[in-house]
């Protein structure tokens, strides 16, 4: 289910609703799976405002690399990526990146330093580019207005649904869009950032602005995920800003740089909740909210500590109201509170019921419980009665099929 805000309205388009953006999506061969799109592009008609996040795994794929070097003058036309293949812990792996970017950059008649480049697949295993190369002209021949779909498909791994959205907001007396494109199924546990999203926007912003806009709402959305604890090795989350929209540059932290950041949020907020819902294996979205904390990393940390915890996801796939973990998790958060106030409520869309108060157990209906986490979307709501912070995480419940996809994913 979308969250809205006023204000924010969704539109169709997906990342091509921006003004400036065209979009493919195809199947090149690096998967097996003919069915499976593989290689997609994005692509500018105009030199945009760029900024870009990646993963703090120490272990990096190359095209990470090769994506920094191109964007240290904050700017970029296009994004190539494939799945299939991470072109990860590969001696050529820097060299097959920047002959992603340049076969790109040839076949559209621009600068291979304004490409961005992206891969998500197996680890370790050496990127064949000569499909990349033969498909490149069918890549380009395809794009399109109506190319969000399609792009969005050609990211995907083990996930089940593909993640796009499109958000249409105000400036002063300017209409403006936002947009993105994500995948995210396993291996997730945002350090900035574990999976793949791309994003595109008509506001005229200056890169510098750009780059701090998109790492404060990451902040808040893609870095308070988790499904599993693993920190991929790949992925980053990119924005590219064409200006089209036609608003006044935004070069200052203002009140039109605040309303960008807003509409930034609800997109990738509503991303997060999209990637949380479709963890591997999963069949509930987690959603927990922390008020009452006496700062902002405190209520992180103790969200986050709740989403992470395996013997907490297992029991919300049982619908089994066991408070008893979610103290657990709060109690070894990196976070100051007393435990003597805290309270815990469960709630679904089917009713809310309150389990612990003072940091203890309350009478409860465990039927009720049930009944209430048997839906497909859970939250947890704790209250540490010692400040005016609050923040949200989300997560997934644990399931038998997490282990059965994850056991044989490479083979």
């Amino acid at each position: 289910m979308r969250v809205n805000f006023k204000g924010f309205d969704f539109v169709s388009g997906g990342i091509c609703a921006p003004a400036g953006f065209l979009a493919s999506g195809i199947h090149c061969g690096i998967r097996k799976n003919k069915s499976k799109r593989d290689l997609g592009l994005i692509v500018s008609d105009t030199l945009c405002s760029a900024a870009a996040i990646y993963t703090q795994n120490k272990v990096k794929g190359a095209p990470i690399t090769v994506t920094k070097r191109n964007l240290r003058n904050g700017k970029a036309r296009a994004v190539i990526v494939n799945s299939g293949n991470a072109n990860t812990c590969n001696a050529d792996g820097e060299l097959k990146a920047e002959m992603m970017c340049s076969l790109c950059a040839d076949a559209l008649h621009i600068d291979k330093k304004d490409v961005i480049v992206a891969s998500t697949g197996v680890i370790g295993q050496i990127l064949d580019i000569e499909p990349i190369q033969n498909g490149m002209p069918q890549l380009v021949s395809e794009l399109s207005a109506n190319g969000s779909a399609h792009a969005a498909e050609a990211i995907m791994t083990t996930d089940t649904v593909k993640k796009e959205l499109a958000v249409e907001f105000m400036l002063g007396d300017t209409v403006c869009r936002v947009a993105g494109i994500a995948k995210g199924s396993g291996m997730i546990h945002p350090n900035m950032a574990t999976m793949l999203c791309f994003l595109t926007t008509d506001v005229s912003i200056q890169p510098e602005l750009l780059q701090s806009a998109l790492k404060r709402v990451a902040d808040d959305t893609f870095n308070m995920i988790s499904i599993d604890g693993d920190t991929s090795t790949n992925d980053m989350a990119c924005i590219l800003a064409s200006g089209k929209a036609g608003n006044p540059e935004i070069d200052k932290q203002d009140k039109y740089y605040e309303m960008f950041c807003n509409a930034l949020y609800v997109l990738m907020m509503n991303l997060s909740r999209d990637i949380a819902a479709d963890g591997e294996g999963a069949t509930k979205l987690l959603e927990c909210h922390v008020t009452g904390a006496p700062d902002e990393a405190s209520a992180k940390a103790v969200a986050k500590a709740v989403i992470q915890s395996s013997l907490f996801k297992a029991a919300m796939f049982g619908a089994d109201a066991n408070w008893g973990r979610i103290l657990c998790a709060v109690g070894y958060a990196d976070a100051e509170f007393n435990i003597d106030d805290v309270r815990v409520d469960l709630a679904s869309a089917r009713g809310c019921i309150h389990v612990c108060e003072h940091g203890a157990g309350v009478p409860f209906s465990e039927e009720k419980a049930k009944d209430i986490l048997l839906e497909d979307e859970i939250k947890i709501i704790i209250e540490l009665g010692n400040g005016m912070y609050s923040a949200v995480a989300w997560g997934c419940d644990l399931t038998y099929d997490y282990v059965k996809i994850n056991g044989d994913y490479r083979t």
